[in-house]
């Protein structure tokens, strides 16, 4: 069995975690959030860990 995780739902959580401790962290988490997964849309990247 082969046990893939992408990037995206690995940032997601993190971020979530994070917004739960210290929630004025939001809106730097969402930009940073943002920015990284448009920048993978635009260069196409497929970043897999594992």
């Amino acid at each position: 069995m082969n046990l893939t995780i992408t990037l995206a739902p690995l940032i997601s959580l993190i971020a979530g975690i994070l917004i739960l401790v210290m929630p004025k962290l939001l809106n730097y988490i969402v930009a940073f959030y943002l920015i990284a997964i448009g920048l993978i849309g635009i260069f196409g990247l497929s970043i897999r860990l594992l």
